[in-house]
């Protein structure tokens, strides 16, 4: 199961679909692929995906600015570019800080 190696995956997600709704396991991994799918194409297209009583994943556009190389100091401009941050529901961090 996921929670014994800590990482959920497609392959997990559509097992449990077809466990809780009794597709067939190649409909499960359609199902998944295609939700999955659906919320990329959004997302490139520059649509904030928000599923309620989870969380929001929302894109962000960072302005140019300068940063500096570490180990020798040399400031160096960074590009402007678009970021993917995700807020989790209250319900979803209700639900981690409780253990259920």
């Amino acid at each position: 199961m996921a929670l014994d190696r800590g990482t959920l995956t497609r392959a997990d997600l559509s097992e449990e679909v077809h466990r809780e709704i009794g597709l067939s396991r190649a409909d499960s991994a359609a199902v998944v692929e295609q939700v999955l799918e659906h919320m990329c194409l959004a997302l490139a297209r520059g649509e904030n995906v928000k599923i309620s009583g989870f969380g929001s994943f929302i894109l962000r556009e960072k302005g140019q600015r300068i940063g500096r190389n570490p180990k020798t100091g040399v400031e160096v401009p960074i590009a402007p570019r678009r970021v993917l941050t995700f807020r989790a529901s209250q319900m979803l961090r209700d639900r981690i800080v409780s253990g259920n």
